[in-house]
């Protein structure tokens, strides 16, 4: 159960970018040895979106914080602490969190970035509930960021189908009992399974020289297989765990929003909570996997769309690299 000694955690705000350009299954007919059908099927993947070149994960992240502002009514001067989760920086440092806390004039804000893969963004829940119950900020955004063209090997069809670029935003503050809370927070990672889902060159390990970028080792490795597996399981384990904690049991979730990868694992997912698909909300289809964003994106198109209403129990369940996963529950 929530421990009822701490003050209420709750989403004041949500928003969500998503760049212009689109990159449907029939472009990437012309691209590689690969069909809409084929994609379809394995993936439920129909379309995704591209960052412009001039465009950085930063520019993606300001524009979802933008969003998320005006939707909570408030100003960049509110925000005491930005979390911004990515695993495609603009650069190594500083951090992409400092260069959004400047495009929006966040002077008050202290800010850094979040390395959790697709986690990324619950990871940044947590992090925000437990500094705004400790009294450590009163204000905090937590923002999902990503530019995965940047990363992506457009030669290999078994990865290139999957990904592509936006970002999402939310703010929490401390609330009251009336308007809704977190209600609870999972987190794990298993760093056995680090090679099965990673970029194995760009960082000290494996430095960029001609060699390695001929190689492409600085692009998107996956093992699908294995990832599939393992995504299955430990999203049911850790949604089971978040609702368990929560009081509550699967029949009193209005709402699964799960980590868009792939329509297989949501569906899988589903199945193992004995949750129907009509009670999941799925946007997969039109962005693909954003990572870190995707998530943030789903909770803010769930929001505006009206998918979840005010006093909603509603299950956020993610799975990443590293490998890293994360649950919450959150009364709406």
């Amino acid at each position: 159960m929530p421990d009822s000694a701490l003050p209420p955690v709750q989403f004041v705000g949500t928003g969500s970018y998503l760049p212009e350009q689109m990159l449907t299954n029939g472009d990437l007919e012309k691209m590689v040895e690969t069909s809409d059908e084929w994609i379809t099927a394995r993936t439920g993947i129909k379309e995704r979106r591209l960052a412009a070149e001039n465009q950085a994960t930063s520019d993606l992240a300001t524009q979802a914080a933008l969003a998320a502002l005006d939707d909570a009514g408030l100003t960049a001067e509110d925000l005491d602490l930005i979390l911004l989760a990515t695993i495609s920086a603009d650069m190594f440092f500083p951090s992409t969190a400092c260069l959004v806390q400047k495009n929006l004039g966040a002077t008050r804000a202290f800010a850094f970035d979040l390395s959790a893969a697709c986690s990324g963004f619950l990871y940044g829940v947590d992090l925000a509930k437990r500094y705004l119950e400790t009294g450590g900020a009163q204000t905090v955004m937590v923002i999902g960021a990503e530019k995965l063209s940047s990363q992506v090997n457009w030669e290999d069809r078994n990865t290139c189908v999957l990904f592509g670029d936006g970002a999402g935003a939310a703010i929490l503050q401390r609330g009251d009992e009336s308007t809704g809370r977190v209600l609870s927070t999972v987190m794990g990672s298993d760093g056995r399974q680090a090679d099965i889902l990673k970029v194995p060159a760009g960082g000290s390990a494996l430095p960029i020289t001609p060699q390695v970028a001929e190689q492409k080792l600085n692009t998107i490795y996956m093992a699908g297989r294995e990832v599939y597996k393992l995504a299955v399981t430990a999203m049911r384990d850790a949604a089971l765990e978040a609702i368990q904690a929560a009081g509550l049991t699967a029949e009193d979730i209005a709402m699964v929003i799960p980590h868009q990868a792939n329509l297989r694992i949501i569906e899988a997912i589903n199945d193992r909570l004995g949750i129907p698909k009509e009670r999941c909300f799925v946007n997969l289809e039109k962005y693909g996997n954003t990572s870190a964003a995707a998530i943030a994106i789903a909770l803010d198109e769930a929001a505006k769309s009206g998918a979840i209403q005010r006093g909603d129990k509603v299950c956020l369940v993610v799975f990443g690299a590293g490998l890293t996963w994360a649950a919450s529950v959150v009364e709406w």
